[in-house]
Protein backbone atom coordinates (compact mmCIF):
# COMPACT_ATOMS: atom_id res chain seq x y z
CA UNK A 1 0.00 0.00 0.00
CA UNK A 2 2.81 2.39 0.93
CA UNK A 3 4.65 1.59 -2.31
CA UNK A 4 1.56 2.43 -4.40
CA UNK A 5 1.21 5.77 -2.57
CA UNK A 6 4.84 6.70 -3.27
CA UNK A 7 4.42 5.80 -6.95
CA UNK A 8 1.28 7.94 -7.18
CA UNK A 9 2.99 10.93 -5.56
CA UNK A 10 6.00 10.60 -7.86
CA UNK A 11 3.79 10.45 -10.95
CA UNK A 12 1.86 13.51 -9.78
CA UNK A 13 5.06 15.46 -9.21
CA UNK A 14 6.33 14.62 -12.69
CA UNK A 15 3.01 15.66 -14.24
CA UNK A 16 3.00 19.00 -12.43
CA UNK A 17 6.61 19.59 -13.44
CA UNK A 18 5.80 18.96 -17.11
CA UNK A 19 2.82 21.33 -17.01
CA UNK A 20 4.62 24.14 -15.22
CA UNK A 21 5.07 27.37 -17.16
CA UNK A 22 8.74 27.78 -18.18
CA UNK A 23 10.70 30.74 -16.85
CA UNK A 24 10.87 33.12 -19.80
CA UNK A 25 12.90 35.78 -18.01
CA UNK A 26 12.37 39.51 -18.39
CA UNK A 27 10.32 40.66 -21.38
CA UNK A 28 12.14 42.40 -24.22
CA UNK A 29 11.77 46.17 -24.20
CA UNK A 30 12.80 48.91 -26.64
CA UNK A 31 15.94 50.80 -25.62
CA UNK A 32 17.01 54.35 -26.41
CA UNK A 33 19.76 54.07 -29.06
CA UNK A 34 21.39 57.23 -27.68
CA UNK A 35 21.93 55.81 -24.19
CA UNK A 36 23.56 52.83 -22.51
CA UNK A 37 21.43 49.69 -22.77
CA UNK A 38 20.77 46.89 -20.31
CA UNK A 39 23.79 45.03 -21.73
CA UNK A 40 26.88 47.21 -21.72
CA UNK A 41 30.57 46.67 -22.22
CA UNK A 42 33.72 48.61 -23.02
CA UNK A 43 33.34 48.46 -26.81
CA UNK A 44 31.61 50.60 -29.44
CA UNK A 45 27.86 50.53 -28.76
CA UNK A 46 24.75 52.21 -30.17
CA UNK A 47 25.19 55.42 -28.16
CA UNK A 48 28.74 55.71 -29.49
CA UNK A 49 27.65 55.15 -33.09
CA UNK A 50 25.01 57.86 -32.87
CA UNK A 51 27.30 60.29 -31.04
CA UNK A 52 30.29 59.98 -33.38
CA UNK A 53 28.25 60.23 -36.59
CA UNK A 54 26.31 63.26 -35.30
CA UNK A 55 29.60 65.02 -34.53
CA UNK A 56 31.05 64.22 -37.96
CA UNK A 57 27.96 65.41 -39.85
CA UNK A 58 28.11 68.79 -38.12
CA UNK A 59 31.85 69.13 -38.66
CA UNK A 60 31.76 68.27 -42.37
CA UNK A 61 28.94 70.77 -42.96
CA UNK A 62 31.04 73.43 -41.20
CA UNK A 63 34.00 72.88 -43.59
CA UNK A 64 33.88 75.50 -46.39
CA UNK A 65 36.30 73.62 -48.65
CA UNK A 66 33.81 70.78 -48.85
CA UNK A 67 30.35 72.36 -48.85
CA UNK A 68 30.79 75.98 -49.99
CA UNK A 69 31.66 75.38 -53.63
CA UNK A 70 30.17 76.82 -56.80
CA UNK A 71 29.27 73.26 -57.81
CA UNK A 72 28.20 70.61 -55.29
CA UNK A 73 31.03 68.22 -54.45
CA UNK A 74 30.58 64.54 -55.25
CA UNK A 75 31.50 62.22 -52.43
CA UNK A 76 31.94 58.45 -52.11
CA UNK A 77 31.06 57.53 -48.55
CA UNK A 78 31.11 53.78 -47.94
CA UNK A 79 33.09 51.24 -45.90
CA UNK A 80 35.50 50.16 -48.66
CA UNK A 81 38.41 52.14 -47.17
CA UNK A 82 37.16 52.30 -43.61
CA UNK A 83 39.25 49.83 -41.61
CA UNK A 84 38.59 48.15 -38.27
CA UNK A 85 41.93 47.62 -36.52
CA UNK A 86 40.43 47.49 -33.04
CA UNK A 87 40.09 44.44 -30.79
CA UNK A 88 36.30 44.50 -31.21
CA UNK A 89 34.23 42.87 -33.92
CA UNK A 90 31.98 45.54 -35.41
CA UNK A 91 29.96 46.03 -38.56
CA UNK A 92 31.61 49.12 -40.08
CA UNK A 93 28.47 49.93 -42.03
CA UNK A 94 26.75 50.91 -38.78
CA UNK A 95 29.01 53.96 -38.69
CA UNK A 96 29.38 54.66 -42.40
CA UNK A 97 25.73 54.23 -43.40
CA UNK A 98 24.45 56.43 -40.59
CA UNK A 99 27.03 59.08 -41.43
CA UNK A 100 26.16 59.08 -45.14
CA UNK A 101 22.38 59.10 -44.70
CA UNK A 102 22.33 61.83 -42.06
CA UNK A 103 24.87 63.89 -43.98
CA UNK A 104 22.87 63.60 -47.18
CA UNK A 105 19.70 64.70 -45.40
CA UNK A 106 21.42 67.64 -43.69
CA UNK A 107 23.46 68.79 -46.71
CA UNK A 108 20.31 69.62 -48.72
CA UNK A 109 22.06 69.36 -52.07
CA UNK A 110 25.37 70.94 -51.03
CA UNK A 111 26.94 67.48 -51.39
CA UNK A 112 26.16 64.73 -53.89
CA UNK A 113 26.86 61.11 -53.07
CA UNK A 114 28.27 58.65 -55.60
CA UNK A 115 27.39 55.01 -54.94
CA UNK A 116 30.30 52.80 -55.96
CA UNK A 117 28.51 49.88 -54.29
CA UNK A 118 25.85 50.17 -57.00
CA UNK A 119 28.30 50.33 -59.95
CA UNK A 120 27.54 46.84 -61.31
CA UNK A 121 23.78 47.33 -60.98
CA UNK A 122 23.92 50.69 -62.77
CA UNK A 123 26.15 49.34 -65.55
CA UNK A 124 23.76 46.44 -66.19
CA UNK A 125 20.76 48.75 -66.44
CA UNK A 126 22.60 51.19 -68.72
CA UNK A 127 23.54 48.32 -71.05
CA UNK A 128 19.93 47.12 -71.29
CA UNK A 129 18.73 50.64 -72.16
CA UNK A 130 21.34 51.17 -74.84
CA UNK A 131 20.80 47.73 -76.37
CA UNK A 132 17.05 48.34 -76.63
CA UNK A 133 16.16 45.62 -74.17
CA UNK A 134 14.32 48.30 -72.19
CA UNK A 135 13.27 51.85 -73.02
CA UNK A 136 15.36 54.78 -71.84
CA UNK A 137 13.26 55.52 -68.76
CA UNK A 138 12.37 59.06 -67.77
CA UNK A 139 15.87 60.34 -66.97
CA UNK A 140 18.18 61.91 -69.52
CA UNK A 141 20.86 59.45 -70.58
CA UNK A 142 24.37 60.33 -69.38
CA UNK A 143 27.52 59.79 -71.40
CA UNK A 144 29.16 58.16 -68.38
CA UNK A 145 28.45 57.40 -64.74
CA UNK A 146 29.34 60.05 -62.17
CA UNK A 147 32.93 60.55 -61.11
CA UNK A 148 33.73 61.57 -57.54
CA UNK A 149 35.70 64.44 -56.03
CA UNK A 150 36.23 63.06 -52.53
CA UNK A 151 36.22 59.69 -50.82
CA UNK A 152 35.89 58.80 -47.16
CA UNK A 153 38.63 56.83 -45.48
CA UNK A 154 38.93 56.03 -41.79
CA UNK A 155 40.03 53.68 -39.09
CA UNK A 156 38.83 52.22 -35.78
CA UNK A 157 41.65 51.59 -33.30
CA UNK A 158 41.67 50.48 -29.68
CA UNK A 159 44.02 50.01 -26.75
CA UNK A 160 43.04 47.44 -24.11
CA UNK A 161 44.20 46.84 -20.55
CA UNK A 162 43.05 44.24 -18.03
CA UNK A 163 43.77 43.95 -14.32
CA UNK A 164 45.14 40.48 -13.52
CA UNK A 165 43.85 40.76 -9.95
CA UNK A 166 40.33 42.15 -10.31
CA UNK A 167 39.58 41.31 -13.94
CA UNK A 168 38.58 44.92 -14.59
CA UNK A 169 38.92 45.90 -18.25
CA UNK A 170 39.71 49.28 -19.77
CA UNK A 171 39.49 50.11 -23.47
CA UNK A 172 40.45 53.31 -25.23
CA UNK A 173 38.76 53.57 -28.64
CA UNK A 174 39.70 56.03 -31.38
CA UNK A 175 37.66 56.45 -34.58
CA UNK A 176 39.16 58.61 -37.33
CA UNK A 177 37.62 59.98 -40.52
CA UNK A 178 39.12 61.76 -43.56
CA UNK A 179 37.89 63.02 -46.91
CA UNK A 180 40.51 62.53 -49.63
CA UNK A 181 40.70 64.59 -52.84
CA UNK A 182 40.55 61.95 -55.60
CA UNK A 183 42.65 64.04 -57.98
CA UNK A 184 45.46 65.26 -55.73
CA UNK A 185 45.27 62.77 -52.79
CA UNK A 186 45.13 65.72 -50.39
CA UNK A 187 43.13 65.32 -47.20
CA UNK A 188 40.54 68.12 -47.30
CA UNK A 189 38.86 67.27 -43.98
CA UNK A 190 39.62 65.06 -41.00
CA UNK A 191 38.35 64.52 -37.50
CA UNK A 192 38.44 61.91 -34.77
CA UNK A 193 36.21 60.68 -31.98
CA UNK A 194 37.65 59.01 -28.90
CA UNK A 195 36.39 57.56 -25.64
CA UNK A 196 37.58 55.33 -22.82
CA UNK A 197 35.49 52.83 -20.88
CA UNK A 198 36.28 50.63 -17.90
CA UNK A 199 34.51 48.01 -15.81
CA UNK A 200 33.83 44.33 -15.29
CA UNK A 201 33.28 43.69 -18.98
CA UNK A 202 31.23 40.61 -19.88
CA UNK A 203 29.52 41.86 -23.04
CA UNK A 204 29.98 39.83 -26.22
CA UNK A 205 29.89 41.86 -29.44
CA UNK A 206 28.74 40.26 -32.68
Amino acid sequence: MRTNTLLTLSATALLLSACATPDTGKPVTYQDVHSTGVVAGVGVESQDVTAVTDVMVKDILATPEVVKRSQAARVILDAAYFENESSQRINKNLLVDRLRINLQRAAQGKLLFVSRESADMVAQERDMKRQGVTDSGTLKQANATAGADYRLIGRINSLDARSAQSGTVERYTQITFELIDLETSLSVWSNLYEFKKGGQDDAIYR
